[in-house]
């Protein structure tokens, strides 16, 4: 089964908006960091955004002022607002979940991930 399963992807024109949304199964993530990854082709995968349980967020400076990360833990899900999308931002993205209680943007700590959505942002 898997843990985490995104949603909301898909094509949008420059300038344009679409909300993501990670929702959880099988267990609970409401103490985990999450966060959300991208990996455009040829690219390595990155994260564009973190949160832990309480709140504390972290942003990429390619995304700072145009995405929101959220997360409601009642409800096991995590949301990513994109606005202002730039043709830059076309990739596969992907949520993941960590057992971290600090917020980090490091790949490899990361232990639950989704399948991915795709993001395509035309100009």
């Amino acid at each position: 089964q898997v843990p985490l399963v995104e949603s909301g992807g898909g094509l949008v024109q420059a300038g344009g908006s679409l909300r993501l949304s990670c929702a959880a199964s099988g267990r609970t993530f409401s103490r985990a960091t999450m966060g959300w990854f991208r990996q455009a082709p040829g690219k390595e995968r990155e994260c564009v955004a973190a949160i832990t349980w309480s709140g504390s967020v972290y942003y990429a400076d390619s995304v700072k002022g145009r995405f929101t990360i959220s997360r409601d833990n009642a409800k096991n899900t995590m949301y990513l607002q994109m606005n202002s999308l730039k043709p830059e931002d076309t990739a596969v993205y992907y949520c993941a979940a960590t057992s971290r209680a600090t917020i980090t943007p490091v790949l490899y700590e990361y232990d639950y991930w989704g399948q991915g959505t795709q993001v395509t942002v035309s100009s």
